[in-house]
């Protein structure tokens, strides 16, 4: 694969660094000690169009692919993780309404997300499902024209903030991964209730936080998508979900890179700068080699998805590498820095926090692992 960029490309990712360099870095640490959202910098990569950018342009998008979008991903996780996460949500939530949504539902709800108007979270994950994501609990019970919502979700990105849902849930028990589906709904549904917003050790200011749902009844006319269960939900979110956490890993360990490069060119040791010395010339150039291969894997898979050829493996193939890779290079960059790695004043303390999460969210390192060797053996099996 041809992974050279286009004109337009480069120039879409130079305003993006300029954006992400000019707006989010000054503010970054104080979102992460704060904890708080902040909406401007939001409204302003709306305002860019890098909020939903591969919505379809009647829309209100720019029908864009997934590599050019990873090229701004990158730029804005460099600069904040809580933004990044911001972005990758609302482009996973873009993509799984244009593709499950019916017109009704894409026309109401997509222009306002993609304007940065409305904040729409994606609530899977349960206090007792996480990585066996299929054995869900909450129940959706059809109750003559309506749906009836019951259960509870945990760690839902975005909550706090959001207006809109995504509710994952099982019309029956028995029926396993067959039984899931997914409903659209209003922040306002009476039944519906956001807990307080969880106080997490990285990727702060992104109102993580539990959603409780007590006989929230809805249309039945806001179920997503048909009947397909499990697969068509995990299908919808192999995307910008899988790579956009991948790309987030990305653009953490190359931040990380960067900042360990400035330091060891001012940090004098021993009569001399951190730069001359072979240890540290070692780490810098493991962390080099592997965010390159980090981003070669992502760039494949995107393209991959973007020309319609299967990508569910090599989306795992990205998110795992660059998920460890990002905790090998962060963890580096604490080296670098010695004792003033744990200080705030410099990043690094905020991108070791933030950077374990990749081997969590959006199917641990494990569960990929898990993807790449079933892929592996069902394709050696039918060869």
């Amino acid at each position: 694969m041809d992974f050279g960029l286009t004109e337009q490309q480069i120039a879409i990712r130079t305003v993006a660094r300029n954006f992400a360099t000019r707006e989010i870095v000054p503010k970054a640490q104080n979102i992460d000690e704060t904890a708080d959202f902040d909406w401007s910098l939001y409204r302003g990569m709306a305002a860019l169009g890098f909020i939903g950018m591969t919505a379809p342009e009647e829309y209100g998008g720019s029908g864009t692919d997934l590599l050019t979008w990873s090229l701004v991903m990158e730029e804005v996780a460099k600069a904040s993780s809580a933004m990044a996460n911001s972005m990758t949500l609302a482009e996973s939530m873009v993509q799984y309404i244009s593709s499950q949504g019916t017109e009704a539902q894409k026309a109401t709800y997509l222009p306002e997300m993609v304007r940065g108007e409305r904040i729409c979270a994606f609530a899977l994950t349960e206090p007792d499902a996480g990585s066996d994501a299929a054995s869900i609990s909450t129940t959706a019970v059809r109750d003559g024209d309506c749906v009836v919502l019951s259960g509870q979700k945990m760690f839902i990105s975005g909550a706090a903030l959001a207006d809109l849902f995504v509710i994952v849930a099982t019309v029956d028990k028995s029926l396993g991964a067959k039984g899931i589906r997914s409903y659209i709904v209003e922040r306002d549904t009476p039944g519906l209730q956001v807990a307080a917003k969880l106080d997490l050790l990285g990727v702060r200011g992104f109102g993580t936080a539990p959603v409780f749902l007590d006989n929230c009844r809805v249309p039945a006319s806001s179920q997503l998508g048909g009947d397909g269960g499990f697969r068509d939900v995990m299908n919808a979110l192999d995307g910008a979900a899988r790579l956009g956490a991948t790309t987030m890993a990305v653009g953490l360990a190359q931040a990380a890179m960067e900042a360990s490069l400035r330091y060891a060119g001012e940090r004098s040791q021993f009569g001399q700068p951190l730069s001359r010395f072979q240890a540290i010339q070692i780490m810098l150039a493991d962390m080099s080699t592997e965010i390159e291969a980090a981003r070669l894997l992502l760039y494949k898979a995107a393209t991959r998805r973007d020309t319609g050829l299967p990508s569910t493996m090599e989306s795992s193939h990205a998110k795992l590498f660059a998920a460890d890779m990002c905790m090998r290079s962060v963890t580096n960059a604490m080296q670098i820095f010695g004792g003033y790695a744990y200080s705030k004043e410099y990043p690094v303390e905020r991108f070791y926090r933030d950077a374990k999460i990749h081997q969590i969210w959006d199917g641990t390192s494990q569960i990929q692992r898990t993807i790449i060797a079933r892929s592996l053996l069902r394709d050696g099996a039918s060869s």
